[in-house]
């Protein structure tokens, strides 16, 4: 990887400005009117990014009419996302720009980005004139009336009339949520217009800093979406954030269409002990203590509303969430969190044995669950020899599980977001013989073959790895070595599909002689391949065996991501597969666990409860009739609520319930994690008819 980066900084040095051509920053101050305007820095800075990503990203970029248009849509889509702010006249206007785009990087320009921002800003100030009247009247939640949330492919309002009935529709629908979230109407009001308060006087905050960051992540964003430009403030902040000493719930947040949302929950931290919180969970509100008042968030800025979250060790923050896939008519839960320090410890693998009775014959079922890949980077340059590191503690954890006589052992990596490339070739090293993990392509076209560095197999029996939708990056690598080399069944569901490699690339070393800080670029620099050749990219892994799956790909993931880099393939690389699994042992398998499912009420009750959840998510047209609205609101929650308890990560399980080891069959006691005990009964099955 050091040659990737190598490469890369070459070709950027190579064609870089000269650091003499770079103005001083001359501060964006509001022009004439209130507007803003770019700084003669920012055209440089603006250039500067051009050319590297055109030069140094791993897509070839065209940087032509194709790629203007889409930065264009993506840049509207990101001020007004929902098609509520601007006017269809407006957009016309707009449209010479469509093209330009592509030019004006090359140049410098950035008039179109301010000039639309601008429009923007004086539309958002004109429709807080009109909900400011509009909540001075109480709704009638009688009329039979109806609001469609997804508006991404409705048109922008043809008039001002149009605009108002638009918004009449989308106030009332939150006016609606309120109450039957059991709100007095004083009290609807009152949020309603602190709500929209807050957000315009967020834009009113809005510096040229703020436009040039919206309308350069437009760019980047459209070239792929793990590339991002981080300004001066933006980058201090990721950098605190990327702290282990930082001090708070241990999650990541980013903005989308006003909301505050979940990007990741750290392994290790107070939201992943907790198991309350998930990846795409929307935040709506926040309240300092045990009996602190509710804040609502909705539309604020994210590093205000990240000022809110993160506190002192020891404190508590409760949170209002609305769940992910739920839609904005869904009623919020209320979750509280000890802030903490982010601990390795706890984001350490862990074993347990999980007891499990096939035919009359009990097997006992080791488990590893594998939160996050890690490595003690500082203890192993200290040269102590027991750093932690997760192939080190699962070498550890096999031997002990070898030594109580398990019978099979399963991987568990769900929800595993990735981490150490290192760890990820390591691990895989643990169960086949020597040989390439994975291969890394740069920029360049030059193609890394990593391979495991030790030829001895710590464990060779029957072996599952347990992934999900939220299952990504070093998991994909390993899931996808084991299934390669058919050395384990695959368990679950499609994982992620993030294949790419990216490098924080400082702007400040590009400008020689600068006191003045420039922010820095997320840049996608590689990209993985398995051994067979094919990406983990997009398509991630598919299982062996499939279980049901809440979350689609088309809503979850990579696939979900417009401008994600494609699946493609390279050659294979030489590898010796196990064989272990084969075609056959796979039809077998797969034939008991459809007659498992069939027979289990507890399978049934899930399939239905995610089968109804997706048809209700498919759903974009809410009532705005009282009666109706809490008719499909709690028939909704009814499924969701049984989804939840069944689901592995529930929150609403007793910790008591879930610590307890009885069989995945017993009687007695409802089986908590289902998908679990299923990949310890296929694990059964592999021993029988193997």
């Amino acid at each position: 990887m050091k040659k990737v980066l190598i490469i890369l900084y070459c070709v950027l040095l190579a064609g870089v400005l000269p650091a003499q051509q770079i103005a001083k920053n001359t501060p964006g101050k509001p022009a004439a009117g209130g507007d803003l305007r770019p700084s003669q820095q920012q055209a440089k800075v603006q250039q500067l990014i051009t050319q590297i990503l055109t030069q140094g990203h791993y897509r070839k970029l065209a940087l032509d009419d194709s790629l203007s248009s889409a930065i264009f849509d993506r840049y509207l889509q990101s001020l007004d996302n929902n098609k509520v702010i601007f006017l269809a006249s407006d957009i016309a206007q707009f449209e010479k720009y469509r093209t330009a785009i592509d030019d004006d990087l090359k140049q410098g320009e950035l008039t179109p980005a301010y000039t639309i921002f601008n429009t923007f800003k004086n539309r958002f100030d004109e429709r807080m004139n009109y909900v400011s009247a509009l909540l001075d009247k109480p709704f009638d939640f009688t009329v039979d009336e109806t609001y469609n949330t997804d508006r991404e492919k409705a048109p922008w309002p043809k008039s001002t009339a149009e605009s108002d009935e638009l918004w009449r529709k989308m106030i009332k629908s939150q006016a609606l949520s309120l109450k039957l979230s059991g709100k007095k109407p004083e009290e609807i009001s009152k949020t309603l217009k602190e709500r929209y308060q807050n957000q315009q006087k967020a834009l009113g905050r809005f510096t040229s800093e703020d436009v040039f960051s919206e309308y350069i992540n437009a760019f980047s964003g459209a070239v792929d979406p793990h590339t991002n430009y981080f300004s001066p403030a933006a980058s201090d902040n990721f950098k605190i954030d990327m702290s282990l000493s930082l001090e708070g719930i241990g999650a990541s947040l980013r903005t989308e269409n006003d909301y505050t949302k979940v990007a990741e929950i750290i392994a290790g931290g107070p939201a992943f002990k907790s198991k309350l919180l998930r990846k795409d969970d929307r935040i709506v509100a926040v309240a300092q203590g045990t009996d602190g008042k509710m804040v609502d968030v909705v539309g604020w800025r994210i590093d205000e509303v990240v000022k809110l979250i993160r506190g002192p060790k020891g404190t508590t923050v409760r949170l209002q969430i609305l769940p992910a896939g739920s839609d904005e008519a869904a009623l919020p839960r209320e979750i509280t969190l000890v802030r903490d320090k982010i601990k390795l410890e706890e984001a350490a693998a862990k074993k347990e044995i999980v007891p499990i009775t096939q035919n009359g014959k009990t097997m006992r079922m080791g488990v590893i669950t594998i939160p996050t890949f890690y490595m003690d980077y500082e203890e192993a340059q200290k040269g102590n020899k027991n750093f932690n590191s997760t192939s080190r503690d699962v070498r550890r954890m096999i031997k002990e599980l070898n030594t109580e006589k398990i019978d099979g052992l399963i991987i568990d990596l769900r929800n595993n977001g990735g981490g150490s490339l290192s760890e990820a070739i390591e691990l895989s090293g643990l169960f086949i013989p020597d040989g390439p993990v994975v291969q890394v392509r740069d920029a360049s076209g030059k193609i890394d073959v990593m391979k495991d560095p030790d030829p001895s197999q710590v464990y060779t029996g029957p072996l599952a790895v347990l992934i999900n939708r939220f299952s990504a990056s070093a998991s994909e690598i390993f899931a996808g070595a084991i299934q390669d080399y058919k050395r384990g069944v695959v368990v679950g569901e499609q994982t992620y599909g993030k294949g790419t490699v990216q490098n924080m690339v400082g702007l400040d070393r590009f400008m020689r002689n600068e006191g003045e800080k420039l922010g820095d670029l997320k840049l996608t620099i590689a990209k993985f391949y398995r051994v067979t050749g094919s990406s983990t990219q997009h398509k991630g892994v598919s299982p062996d065996i499939a279980l049901p799956s809440r979350f689609s790909a088309e809503e979850f993931g990579e696939s979900s991501q417009p401008s994600a880099l494609p699946w493609d393939q390279i050659k294979s690389t030489g590898f010796k597969p196990t064989n272990n699994i084969s075609p056959a042992l796979i039809t077998k398998l797969e034939a008991n666990v459809e007659k498992r499912m069939k027979a289990d009420p507890e399978w049934k009750q899930y399939q239905s409860a995610i089968e109804e959840l997706k048809k209700a998510q498919k759903k974009t047209e809410i009532s705005l009739q009282e009666a109706k609205r809490k008719k499909e609101r709690d028939e909704l929650e009814q499924k969701r609520s049984v989804a939840n308890k069944i689901e592995s990560s529930d929150p609403e399980v007793p910790e008591e319930e879930s610590s307890e080891q009885k069989p995945a069959d017993s009687k007695d006691s409802k089986a908590k994690d289902l998908y679990l005990n299923e990949g310890a009964k296929i694990l059964a099955d592999m021993l029988v008819v193997n």
